[in-house]
């Protein structure tokens, strides 16, 4: 295929599929690179709202293609050096590709995978900030609808990268250089632009600073030694959290181990109603300690779920 015949069709595919669609995937593409190359830069309330409903056109379009073999040739491609002929070949073969084809393709640029990341984290950052603002009842001080604003959690959660992959991750980029700085701020990036995995980004970056990666002979290690890392911490924290708050010792262990045991954590019953310092309900500071509590409690689980262990 000729690159027009390339562009034609990532300019139409989704239109093709959705009565919705009003441009190409390569359109979009080009509108975010000009208009927020750099996604930390993103500020203004009204800047927020621009990029949420763009990238989510992106993941929509994203999602389509990813079902024809064309884009995945294309993704594979994007990730093979110019000058690597050996992976270009194996690319040519795995998709059954010419030369013409592998010289179209070359010529369509898509995101760079570590800004899709960025996207992704900002994206990300920017939805947790619209929960928190509307949980403190700060919504109505905005000038900015959001009322028309989709968040595509569930395309976000169809590309999720699972904790294993992350931490072979780890061991594979440690086995070639031991420049943690740059190992970690790779890592952070991951994390960040993940939906289930963002709360663990401390608890990971902690495990490659206080952990002897040398040590660790083979990737399953690195798994087992991670888990066994995590749930340590994770003792250590809610023993902490709760001689801090002051909580009921016994009734706080038993909710909080229902609450990862099923991912999060509930304020419906009387279980955080238990937990608590004895306080009459009268006491006008009852309800603000019960909400910081939960909040805490919220932080711990999102952190800690899915890693095992007893607390």
């Amino acid at each position: 295929m000729e690159i027009e015949d390339y562009n034609a069709m990532f300019q139409t595919n989704y239109a093709e599929e959705s009565k919705e669609a009003k441009r190409g995937f390569l359109e979009v593409v080009s509108e975010l690179q000009k208009r927020f190359p750099d996604p930390s830069e993103i500020e203004k309330e009204s800047h927020k709202k621009e990029f949420v409903k763009l990238f989510g056109e992106y993941l929509k379009l994203e999602n389509i293609l990813q079902n024809y073999d064309e884009f995945e040739a294309l993704q594979a491609l994007q990730k093979v050096e110019s000058d690597d002929k050996e992976a270009i070949e194996r690319v040519k073969a795995e998709y059954g590709l010419s030369d013409e084809d592998v010289k179209s393709l070359s010529c369509i640029e898509l995101l760079l995978p570590r800004l899709v990341q960025d996207y992704r984290s900002t994206y990300n950052d920017i939805r947790e900030w619209i929960r928190r603002e509307k949980r403190n009842e700060k919504s109505d001080s905005s000038s900015i609808d959001w009322n028309d604003v989709v968040f595509e959690v569930d395309l976000l959660k169809s590309q999720e990268i699972n904790l294993d992959y992350i931490l072979e991750l780890i061991y594979e980029r440690h086995k070639k250089s031991e420049d943690k700085e740059a190992l970690i701020e790779e890592v952070r990036r991951l994390l960040r632009a993940s939906l289930g995995h963002r709360a663990k980004e401390s608890l990971v970056v902690e495990f490659i600073n206080e952990t002897d990666l040398d040590a660790i002979e083979e990737k399953s290690g690195i798994i087992e030694a991670f888990f066994t890392f995590a749930q340590a911490k994770q003792r250590k924290e809610a023993k902490e959290l709760i001689a801090k708050e002051q909580l009921n010792e016994e009734a706080a262990k038993r909710y909080i181990e229902r609450s990862l045991k099923r991912e999060y954590a509930s304020e419906n019953g009387t279980e955080l109603n238990e937990i608590l310092p004895k306080m009459s309900p009268l006491n006008p500071e009852y309800l603000t300690k019960k909400q910081s509590v939960f909040e805490k409690i919220v932080a711990f689980v999102e952190k800690f779920k899915g890693v095992g262990g007893e607390i």
